[in-house]
């Protein structure tokens, strides 16, 4: 195979595999704060403690993936469209 086509097909590869990763589990765990919902902080003593809601997934812990936002967007675009 040349580097062209082993180039193509890696990232072809890894394309087909995100996508079924987003149909699949369309929710992953929030960056900001692992998934816990909330920020943790520690007291005076050092202990750790549950600090305000994450921002970024409300407190729930998952947000949205990329490739799901996009799909989603991209459909919704296409349904209002062929009305």
């Amino acid at each position: 195979m040349t580097p062209i086509t082993l180039a193509i097909a890696c990232l072809l590869t890894v394309t087909l595999g995100y996508a079924s990763v987003c149909a699949a589990s369309p929710f992953g765990t929030c960056r900001k704060c692992n998934g816990f919902g909330f920020a943790t902080t520690t007291d005076r003593k050092g202990r750790p403690k549950r600090g305000k809601d994450c921002r970024r997934c409300k407190g729930h812990g998952k947000r949205i993936r990329a490739g799901r936002w996009f799909y989603n967007r991209a459909a919704r675009i296409h349904r209002d469209g062929t009305r």
